[in-house]
């Protein structure tokens, strides 16, 4: 049983989600419009001020479905109120990043610099070359484009040079010892 999918989406003010015969899901709201199409067996009902996901039967397709097609409407509604924001940090000597029209350039290290394109629908901003702050409304594209430029110089377990999230902790390594 879906203990998620089973639970109400509260709407926010000013958020209108709206679905068509071919389930087109339409979530509008201050800060833009999200669209995704629900997989088949699953319907959306709207009733004063709340969301519910109902699915067609009881399946364990369906009932995986059921969930998952909750959590991600849930996070367009989410994203259109308040949007969602990835914070990532450069550590080490010399690496840095700036934006660059519509590209993210990062130097890290190695013998050329590494353009990284934004996406439509993503804002990036670069503090002091070395924190990055990526934002947008479309929680999957912000946490892609995330772990894309972390994937170019993952944080190292020696030195801790490297890109990771704010926040993340990284186990050190003791280096070689001398006998």
């Amino acid at each position: 049983m879906s203990r998620i999918g089973l639970k109400n989406i509260d709407l926010p003010e000013k958020v209108s989600v709206k679905t068509d015969s071919n389930g087109l899901v339409t979530v509008e709201g201050p800060k833009g419009k999200l669209e995704w199409t629900m997989p088949e067996g699953i319907s959306l009902e709207e009733a004063e001020g709340t969301v519910t996901v109902k699915r067609a039967n009881e399946h364990r397709r369906q009932k995986a479905l059921h969930g998952t097609s909750r959590s991600l409407i849930s996070n367009m509604i989410e994203g259109v109120t308040n949007g969602f924001v990835k914070q990532l940090e450069i550590q080490g000597v010399g690496f840095r990043a700036a934006v660059k029209g519509k590209d993210l350039d990062l130097s890290l290290g190695k013998s050329h610099p590494i353009l990284h394109p934004i996406p439509e629908g993503i804002q990036v901003t670069v503090d002091q070359n070395t924190n990055i702050k990526v934002e947008g409304i479309d929680k999957q594209v912000v946490g892609q484009f995330a772990a894309e430029v972390r994937r170019y110089y993952p944080p190292e377990p020696f030195k801790g040079k490297g890109v990771r999230y704010v926040g993340e902790r990284v186990r050190r390594k003791a280096g070689k010892s001398v006998q």
